[in-house]
């Protein structure tokens, strides 16, 4: 794998590439030894028009190599969930097919290896509520609320 740090409003996030795409997005920095590489330096570019409010679709390939079937599942689902939306745990548990897994969901969340970029962010508790998140409520509740804000502007635009 081949690593680099970016900065970012929520602080440094590490990422990692193999061959086939974008395999690690980590919030803090890394002790791994960093590397240039024209996909790290495509998904660093994605990733600040994602901050700037400019981009909402990450195109990125991705190199998902660990997890269950059901963590799998989950995080495909959680790229279903559009830019500015929210699930709940349970509404995702049920999408993929065990609606009394939701805290299972959760798990399969904190474990997703690619943040953002699959948006384990747009996942919360019932009624909404802030719970979860391995970058910490603060920093989910950044990227919702820079989301909200990003997706109110284009309605009116």
């Amino acid at each position: 794998m081949r690593w680099t740090v970016i900065d970012s409003p929520i602080g440094d996030l590490t990422l990692a590439v193999d061959e086939t795409g974008l395999c690690r997005l980590n919030f803090g920095a890394t002790e791994h030894p960093l590397a240039a590489d024209p996909l790290l330096t495509d998904a660093a570019e994605q990733l600040k028009a994602y901050f700037a409010g400019e981009l909402q679709d990450f195109t990125l390939p991705l190199s998902v190599r660990t997890g269950s079937t059901f963590e799998r599942a989950v995080w495909q689902q959680l790229t279903r969930i559009p830019y500015g939306e929210m699930q709940t745990y349970g509404e995702v548990a049920k999408i993929v097919g065990d609606a009394g897994a939701a805290r299972a969901v959760g798990t399969a969340c904190n474990r997703n290896p690619i943040a953002i970029v699959v948006p384990c962010h747009r996942v919360v508790g019932a009624g909404g509520k802030m719970v979860g998140f391995g970058g910490g409520i603060p920093t989910k509740r950044h990227l919702l609320e820079l989301e909200a804000r990003i997706s109110l502007e284009t309605m009116w635009t």
